[in-house]
């Protein structure tokens, strides 16, 4: 019984996410969830409660194997990025749900802790790496993630018009694009002044 009930709520998430993903939160229908994942809405309150609180239950769900799949490293950040990048392209529904959380439930309850301490740990990591003098500390270590991390999704959230006009347009290409870009803002600072000072 155990066994099939844990089946059930991975169906039901499984279902829960492509749904998420294609209507976001407002869109999307717990009966069409329950179709997919050969269930019903019945079960769905009674393991989730909610259509919201399936949703964090699927956000939380992909937080956690985010962490588990691309864990940071602070010796290498632009391969980081660029894991980050593979991610997102494996499974395309991780940006498409982020979208929808940061358009449709971010800053409308407690944030949820997974997030929280995933930020936190990665911070933490970052700023012992720049205390030990592992990283360059010309941006603060909440600052520099957020750059890292605004780069390994970039191709996700431009139009595809827009990239028409990029030469990256290939995987590959673009994972290059991002790597070499964050190893460029690690490097930035200190190259800035030695321009400056011309030497």
């Amino acid at each position: 019984m155990v066994g099939d009930a844990q089946a059930t709520q991975r169906r039901l998430l499984e279902a829960a996410a492509q749904e998420f993903a294609a209507r976001g939160i407002a869109g999307a229908r717990v009966d069409r969830i329950a179709e997919a994942a050969r269930s019903n809405k019945a079960q769905i309150y009674h393991y989730f409660g909610s259509k919201d609180e399936l949703f964090d239950a699927v956000f939380n769900s992909l937080v956690a194997d985010t962490l588990h799949e691309v864990p940071i490293d602070v010796t290498d950040l632009p391969e980081y990025a660029g894991r980050l990048f593979d991610r997102y392209e494996r499974d395309p529904q991780v940006p498409r749900l982020a979208t929808w959380y940061r358009l449709e439930r971010a800053g409308t309850q407690a944030p949820l802790e997974a997030i929280v301490k995933s930020n936190r740990d990665k911070v933490d990591a970052i700023a012992r790496a720049q205390q030990a003098g592992d990283l360059p500390s010309h941006f603060a270590a909440a600052d520099l993630l957020a750059v890292i991390l605004a780069v390994a999704a970039m191709w996700t959230s431009i139009t595809p018009e827009f990239t028409e006009l990029t030469t990256a347009h290939t995987a590959a290409s673009q994972r290059r694009v991002i790597t070499d870009a964050v190893a460029a803002v690690l490097a930035g600072r200190e190259d800035n002044k030695t321009g400056r000072d011309g030497r």
